[in-house]
């Protein structure tokens, strides 16, 4: 993969399980641990069948800002294609939006982050 190709995604979820990544990417994905500053987890109910399918997880975990700097989501960060973002996005269900920002290494990275709700 080219330097200028290589896109670097965090995940603190699914897309961490070989079964997913082999699923949406057709490889396992090689990738160093880092963490969202700021941010706190939450579980949501999947009812995609696709994701219910690949995952085999009917609840998953899912991040939203916080104003708590002790608040911190521990992942990966993976470097993959623009093809396999993609795909990510592809895997990913209408609750998550995708959002780029700094991670705790001081690496830019994109993340699925919960999308913001009317009543937010």
């Amino acid at each position: 993969m080219s330097d200028a190709r290589v896109i670097a995604l965090f995940s603190y979820g699914t897309l961490q399980l070989e079964s997913v990544q082999v699923a949406s990417f057709g490889r396992r994905l090689g990738g160093e641990p880092d963490a969202m500053v700021k941010f706190r987890m939450e579980m949501i109910e999947i009812t995609d069948p696709n994701v219910l399918a690949v995952s085999g997880m009917r609840f998953h975990p899912i991040v939203l800002p916080s104003d708590d700097p002790a608040d911190v989501v521990k992942g990966t960060v993976f470097r993959i294609t623009p093809e396999e973002l993609d795909a990510a996005d592809r895997y990913e269900v209408v609750d998550y939006t995708r959002v780029y920002l700094r991670l705790r290494s001081g690496l830019d990275a994109w993340v699925y982050i919960r999308h913001k709700q009317p009543s937010d």
